[in-house]
């Protein structure tokens, strides 16, 4: 396997105005995870999955409650392939709490991961910095993901950079 990509929380509750947890402008990049994910030879969906009584709705409020709508992922971004999409249910911000991901990373022996979704500087930002921890090339699609703090995202991308990180547009990886 060559690259997996990683679909990065793009759920309901984030992506919509109507959802708990909106991150403005994330209905604009629907289409572009979707296009991704239908490129993608692996896509790992990312997916938080709460509780009702979630301790981390203290810090970010009460969003992706199991069984939800707003727990689903957009229809669009869905692949029908079973085989091509796996998805990561996880209670916690980071990816890597799911002890499921770092036995299909080995199964999986990519060369490298492509990442996007939201939000830029919470999740997205724990996926790639695990992702780099493998030593495996890792690369960010800008026009696919947002943020909540404009601030914090672009220190984010400049950290990883620094740390090794590619950038690409979806244009780019889309061609």
């Amino acid at each position: 396997m060559s690259t997996v990509f990683f679909d990065i929380d793009t759920q309901i509750d984030f992506m919509l105005p109507t959802g708990a947890l909106y991150v403005p402008g994330a209905e604009n990049i629907i289409p572009i995870v979707a296009a991704l994910n239908r490129q993608a030879p692996i896509v790992i969906s990312s997916m938080c999955a709460h509780s009702e009584d979630d301790p981390e709705f203290a810090v970010y409020g009460h969003h992706c409650v199991v069984g939800t709508v707003g727990q689903q992922k957009p229809a669009a971004t869905l692949l029908n392939d079973p085989a091509r999409q796996f998805f990561m249910p996880k209670q916690e911000l980071d990816v890597f709490s799911n002890p499921g991901l770092l036995p299909l990373l080995k199964r999986l022996d990519a060369a490298s991961y492509v990442v996007y979704g939201v939000v830029t500087e919470i999740c997205v930002q724990f996926a790639a910095f695990g992702l780099l921890e493998t030593g495996k090339s890792v690369t960010i699609v800008t026009d696919a993901i947002r943020s909540l703090d404009e601030i914090a995202a672009a220190s984010m991308i400049a950290r990883f950079t620094e740390a090794g990180g590619h950038l690409i547009t979806s244009q780019q990886i889309l061609a």
